[in-house]
């Protein structure tokens, strides 16, 4: 497998460009603004902004033997990922009371001071399903995992199917927050 994704391309619009024509004016100024919005309405703007600025370069080569275990593949590819945003996530997405230990839910959390802030465990509850996910795919790529259940050949049947049970809920919590995997 070879992936080379190149980085969001930068929009320049109409007021990107109202800025660098009134550059003597703050950015904020409504005659800014009122220029883009003119720039908008009356230039073909946004079709001349394509012809500088490429969609994103995406190369993606998949071999056959990349497909032979490519739950164990995408893994390799997913925990470093999911790592990386968990470090640097600048917001929460909203993660369901169910899908929580109880000390975490929004009913264990302090009264709100507004009805729009998010309570106190927000951010913790989905610290907490980023780690399930995150433990989850690791449990997948460990090659060392048949190891850990047999000890002088004696197999530890709960022990296995409670650790099933978590990488499965893990994997369940991937596929519900799917579309909260963004920064």
């Amino acid at each position: 497998m070879k992936v080379n994704i190149g980085p969001y391309p930068r929009w320049f619009g109409p007021y990107q460009i109202a800025e660098k024509i009134l550059f003597w004016k703050d950015k904020d100024d409504d005659a800014v603004f009122a220029f883009g919005e003119r720039l908008d309405k009356y230039t073909p703007i946004a079709r001349i902004a394509q012809w500088f600025f490429h969609k994103r370069k995406v190369k993606i080569r998949i071999d056959p033997y990349d497909t032979w275990s490519m739950d164990h593949t995408l893994g390799l590819i997913i925990v470093p990922m999911l790592k990386q945003l968990k470090e640097t996530k600048h917001g929460s997405p909203f993660v369901d009371d169910a899908d929580v230990p109880e000390e975490l839910r929004s009913t264990s959390a302090p009264a709100k001071e507004n009805e729009w802030d998010v309570d106190d465990n927000h951010h913790k509850r989905w610290d907490w399903v980023m780690d399930e996910i995150i433990w989850a795919f690791e449990q997948n790529i460990d090659d060392s995992f048949p190891d850990r259940f047999w000890k002088d050949y004696v197999y530890d049947r709960d022990g296995h199917k409670k650790h099933e049970e978590r990488i499965d809920n893990g994997i369940l919590l991937f596929g519900k927050y799917y579309r909260g995997l963004w920064d």
